[in-house]
């Protein structure tokens, strides 16, 4: 990526800008900050961030596999409707053979506790962060940090269309395929996932 002046870089720790919509205590916390599920549609976590541009806001909504740290969809949009993250739900779901029970992590926001997201997600575990507490979500958090600081921070943005390009171009032309992190043992989050299915096809023929 070195044509388009993508390199990692140290990301500061986040400050809070999502306010919870609710703080029933129905809504529990099951995965409790176990970062680093053994295989992959185990736990995905997903959260929503505000993206600055000239024309106003924009919203992109991502899901994150936390085996992998792979961004396994996403959504742009103009609003904040929960319409954008059934959306993304729906791409993710499309994407990924979901053959075992999975845990699907999210703030407590008003998209997250809505009667659309109970029912997209009724085959799934709904597990919520505590009160005020992102560091539930430290990891999907941590990457709408790390688009912002080491590629969109770098544009003036003039519309949607244009952050569009702009992230669709980090995710993936660098960050999936590129972009290392220690928690993949220095892999990117395609290359780890690669690896994983490898080790379970030898598993098997050994087994077999």
């Amino acid at each position: 990526m070195k044509q388009l002046g993508i390199k990692a870089q140290w990301v500061k720790p986040w400050t809070i800008t999502t306010k919870d919509s609710d703080f029933s205590s129905e809504l529990k916390n099951i995965f409790d900050e176990q970062f680093n599920p053994e295989r992959p549609n185990a736990v995905w976590c997903s959260d929503i961030t505000y993206i600055w541009t000239i024309d106003g806001f924009v919203y992109l909504t991502s899901i994150m596999d936390l085996f992998s740290r792979k961004i396994i969809a996403w959504t742009l949009s103009k609003t904040l409707e929960v319409s954008c993250v059934i959306e993304t739900i729906k791409k993710a779901k499309a994407r990924r053979n979901i053959d075992k029970p999975l845990i699907l992590h999210s703030d407590r926001g008003s998209q997250y506790v809505s009667k659309e997201y109970k029912r997209i997600t009724e085959t799934m575990q709904c597990s919520y962060s505590k009160k005020a507490y992102p560091w539930d979500n430290a990891c999907i958090e941590s990457f709408h940090s790390l688009i912002k600081r080491e590629w969109l921070n770098r544009f003036k943005i003039r519309d949607y269309d244009h952050a569009y390009r702009l992230i669709f171009e980090y995710l993936e032309a660098f960050y999936n395929t590129k972009r290392i992190h220690s928690h993949c043992d220095y892999m990117s989050p395609n290359d780890y996932e690669e690896l994983y299915r490898r080790l379970q096809q030898d598993e098997l023929q050994l087994a077999g």
